[in-house]
Protein backbone atom coordinates (compact mmCIF):
# COMPACT_ATOMS: atom_id res chain seq x y z
CA UNK A 1 0.00 0.00 0.00
CA UNK A 2 1.19 3.37 -0.96
CA UNK A 3 -0.35 6.78 1.15
CA UNK A 4 -0.14 10.49 -0.73
CA UNK A 5 -0.68 13.37 1.63
CA UNK A 6 -1.83 16.37 0.49
CA UNK A 7 -1.48 19.67 1.96
CA UNK A 8 -2.68 22.93 1.78
CA UNK A 9 0.75 24.78 0.33
CA UNK A 10 0.93 26.88 -2.69
CA UNK A 11 -1.06 25.22 -5.65
CA UNK A 12 1.34 26.04 -8.40
CA UNK A 13 4.12 24.41 -6.34
CA UNK A 14 2.06 20.94 -6.46
CA UNK A 15 2.86 18.92 -9.10
CA UNK A 16 0.24 17.35 -11.55
CA UNK A 17 -1.19 14.46 -9.38
CA UNK A 18 -2.80 12.31 -12.49
CA UNK A 19 -0.13 10.81 -13.94
CA UNK A 20 -0.13 6.67 -13.43
CA UNK A 21 3.45 7.01 -10.99
CA UNK A 22 1.36 9.62 -8.65
CA UNK A 23 -1.78 7.44 -8.99
CA UNK A 24 -1.10 3.93 -8.93
CA UNK A 25 -2.31 2.19 -6.10
CA UNK A 26 -2.26 5.31 -4.36
CA UNK A 27 -4.63 6.11 -0.86
CA UNK A 28 -5.07 9.87 -0.74
CA UNK A 29 -5.42 12.17 2.31
CA UNK A 30 -5.92 15.88 1.92
CA UNK A 31 -4.70 18.15 5.15
CA UNK A 32 -7.06 21.12 5.73
CA UNK A 33 -6.82 23.00 2.40
CA UNK A 34 -5.24 20.31 0.34
CA UNK A 35 -8.65 18.47 0.55
CA UNK A 36 -9.98 20.56 -1.56
CA UNK A 37 -7.51 20.51 -3.83
CA UNK A 38 -7.65 17.14 -4.85
CA UNK A 39 -11.36 17.21 -5.38
CA UNK A 40 -11.13 20.21 -7.62
CA UNK A 41 -8.32 17.94 -9.65
CA UNK A 42 -11.08 14.79 -9.48
CA UNK A 43 -8.91 13.05 -6.96
CA UNK A 44 -11.40 11.87 -4.10
CA UNK A 45 -9.62 11.16 -0.90
CA UNK A 46 -10.59 8.40 1.69
CA UNK A 47 -9.11 10.93 4.74
CA UNK A 48 -9.48 14.27 5.92
CA UNK A 49 -7.13 15.65 8.51
CA UNK A 50 -7.17 19.44 10.18
CA UNK A 51 -8.93 22.11 11.98
CA UNK A 52 -9.82 24.17 8.44
CA UNK A 53 -9.68 26.81 9.63
CA UNK A 54 -7.39 28.22 5.65
CA UNK A 55 -11.20 27.53 4.54
CA UNK A 56 -14.54 29.30 4.29
CA UNK A 57 -17.36 27.60 5.58
CA UNK A 58 -18.52 27.09 2.25
CA UNK A 59 -15.82 25.34 1.49
CA UNK A 60 -16.19 22.87 4.52
CA UNK A 61 -19.38 21.86 4.21
CA UNK A 62 -18.51 20.77 0.40
CA UNK A 63 -15.96 18.44 2.82
CA UNK A 64 -18.33 17.21 5.25
CA UNK A 65 -20.97 16.83 2.96
CA UNK A 66 -18.65 13.97 1.41
CA UNK A 67 -18.13 10.30 1.86
CA UNK A 68 -15.12 11.22 2.96
CA UNK A 69 -13.71 10.48 6.37
CA UNK A 70 -13.01 13.39 7.79
CA UNK A 71 -11.15 13.69 11.51
CA UNK A 72 -11.65 17.51 12.35
CA UNK A 73 -9.93 19.09 15.51
CA UNK A 74 -9.77 22.41 17.50
CA UNK A 75 -7.32 25.35 15.91
CA UNK A 76 -5.50 24.94 19.61
CA UNK A 77 -3.87 22.00 19.69
CA UNK A 78 -0.34 20.41 20.57
CA UNK A 79 0.38 19.18 16.78
CA UNK A 80 -0.07 20.53 13.23
CA UNK A 81 -2.54 19.09 10.89
CA UNK A 82 0.20 17.87 8.94
CA UNK A 83 1.70 15.97 11.69
CA UNK A 84 -1.55 14.20 12.53
CA UNK A 85 -1.94 13.24 9.22
CA UNK A 86 1.40 11.88 8.87
CA UNK A 87 1.31 9.61 12.30
CA UNK A 88 -1.83 8.15 11.23
CA UNK A 89 -0.29 7.20 7.74
CA UNK A 90 2.43 5.94 9.56
CA UNK A 91 0.59 3.81 11.62
CA UNK A 92 -1.04 1.90 8.16
CA UNK A 93 2.35 0.64 7.60
CA UNK A 94 2.21 1.24 4.17
CA UNK A 95 5.29 1.00 1.66
CA UNK A 96 5.52 4.64 1.04
CA UNK A 97 4.10 8.02 1.69
CA UNK A 98 4.62 10.52 -0.66
CA UNK A 99 3.59 14.57 0.83
CA UNK A 100 2.68 17.23 -1.47
CA UNK A 101 1.46 20.91 -0.72
CA UNK A 102 3.99 20.89 2.21
CA UNK A 103 6.67 23.37 1.31
CA UNK A 104 6.74 27.24 -0.04
CA UNK A 105 4.08 29.56 2.04
CA UNK A 106 5.04 29.50 5.55
CA UNK A 107 8.53 28.73 6.23
CA UNK A 108 8.00 27.43 9.69
CA UNK A 109 5.34 25.63 8.24
CA UNK A 110 7.81 23.67 5.52
CA UNK A 111 10.69 23.50 7.60
CA UNK A 112 8.36 21.90 10.31
CA UNK A 113 7.24 19.21 7.52
CA UNK A 114 10.90 18.62 6.09
CA UNK A 115 11.65 18.15 9.99
CA UNK A 116 8.51 15.40 10.49
CA UNK A 117 10.32 13.36 8.20
CA UNK A 118 13.03 11.87 11.16
CA UNK A 119 9.85 10.07 11.50
CA UNK A 120 10.32 8.08 9.05
CA UNK A 121 13.28 6.36 10.31
CA UNK A 122 12.13 5.00 13.35
CA UNK A 123 9.83 2.61 10.71
CA UNK A 124 10.45 0.86 6.86
CA UNK A 125 8.12 3.42 5.28
CA UNK A 126 10.05 5.64 2.88
CA UNK A 127 9.32 8.93 3.13
CA UNK A 128 9.23 11.65 0.47
CA UNK A 129 8.14 15.17 0.44
CA UNK A 130 7.72 16.28 -3.45
CA UNK A 131 6.86 19.65 -5.04
CA UNK A 132 7.20 20.96 -8.86
CA UNK A 133 10.93 21.46 -8.23
CA UNK A 134 12.22 19.20 -5.45
CA UNK A 135 11.95 15.71 -4.13
CA UNK A 136 13.30 15.49 -0.29
CA UNK A 137 14.01 12.41 1.66
CA UNK A 138 15.83 11.54 5.08
CA UNK A 139 18.13 8.64 5.39
CA UNK A 140 19.78 6.49 8.14
CA UNK A 141 23.77 5.00 7.43
CA UNK A 142 24.29 2.63 4.65
CA UNK A 143 24.71 1.83 0.73
CA UNK A 144 21.99 3.13 -1.44
CA UNK A 145 21.52 2.60 -5.11
CA UNK A 146 19.93 5.70 -6.89
CA UNK A 147 18.80 5.89 -10.53
CA UNK A 148 18.76 9.48 -13.33
CA UNK A 149 15.84 10.71 -13.13
CA UNK A 150 14.55 13.10 -16.04
CA UNK A 151 12.87 15.26 -13.70
CA UNK A 152 15.61 16.25 -11.52
CA UNK A 153 18.82 17.43 -12.65
CA UNK A 154 20.99 17.86 -9.39
CA UNK A 155 21.30 16.09 -6.06
CA UNK A 156 22.17 17.33 -2.83
CA UNK A 157 23.39 15.52 0.45
CA UNK A 158 23.34 17.69 3.63
CA UNK A 159 24.12 16.73 7.02
CA UNK A 160 21.06 15.87 9.45
CA UNK A 161 23.22 15.21 12.52
CA UNK A 162 26.67 17.12 13.33
CA UNK A 163 28.44 15.34 11.40
CA UNK A 164 27.77 12.31 8.25
CA UNK A 165 31.36 10.21 8.30
CA UNK A 166 32.20 7.73 5.44
CA UNK A 167 30.02 9.38 2.94
CA UNK A 168 31.30 7.52 -0.71
CA UNK A 169 29.61 8.94 -4.19
CA UNK A 170 29.84 6.66 -7.01
CA UNK A 171 28.52 7.58 -10.85
CA UNK A 172 28.44 11.15 -9.80
CA UNK A 173 30.11 14.56 -11.41
CA UNK A 174 31.77 15.12 -8.42
CA UNK A 175 32.87 11.52 -6.55
CA UNK A 176 33.48 10.84 -3.00
CA UNK A 177 35.05 8.24 -0.51
CA UNK A 178 35.09 8.11 2.83
CA UNK A 179 34.29 11.84 3.00
CA UNK A 180 32.86 13.74 6.06
CA UNK A 181 30.45 16.17 5.90
CA UNK A 182 29.96 18.54 8.32
CA UNK A 183 26.54 20.17 9.65
CA UNK A 184 26.63 23.89 7.96
CA UNK A 185 29.22 22.26 5.05
CA UNK A 186 27.82 23.02 1.09
CA UNK A 187 30.31 20.18 0.06
CA UNK A 188 27.78 17.59 -1.41
CA UNK A 189 25.19 20.50 -3.15
CA UNK A 190 24.62 20.11 -6.89
CA UNK A 191 25.98 17.16 -7.51
CA UNK A 192 25.16 15.31 -10.67
CA UNK A 193 24.82 11.72 -11.50
CA UNK A 194 26.66 10.89 -14.97
CA UNK A 195 25.82 7.88 -15.48
CA UNK A 196 22.04 6.17 -15.37
CA UNK A 197 22.37 4.93 -11.91
CA UNK A 198 25.24 5.31 -9.03
CA UNK A 199 25.36 4.53 -4.84
CA UNK A 200 25.46 6.76 -2.09
CA UNK A 201 26.79 5.41 1.12
CA UNK A 202 27.68 6.66 4.12
CA UNK A 203 28.94 5.32 7.58
CA UNK A 204 27.27 7.28 10.52
CA UNK A 205 24.74 10.58 11.36
CA UNK A 206 21.72 11.27 9.53
CA UNK A 207 21.31 12.90 5.49
CA UNK A 208 18.97 14.62 3.57
CA UNK A 209 18.90 13.51 0.45
CA UNK A 210 17.22 17.06 -2.06
CA UNK A 211 17.08 16.20 -5.99
CA UNK A 212 16.33 19.29 -7.78
CA UNK A 213 15.81 21.05 -10.78
CA UNK A 214 16.29 24.67 -11.65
Amino acid sequence: MKISIVAGGPEHLIPDLKPSDFKRNQNWIGVDRGTLFLLKNGIFPQHAFGDFDSISDDEKKIILDSSIKVNQYQSEKDATDMELALEWALKQDPEQILIFGATGGRLDHELMNIQLLYRSLRVRTEVKIIDNRNEISLHLPGCYDIEQDHRYSYVSFLAQSEEVTGITLEGFKYPLEQAKLQAGSSLCVSNELVNKSGTYSFDSGIILMVKSRD
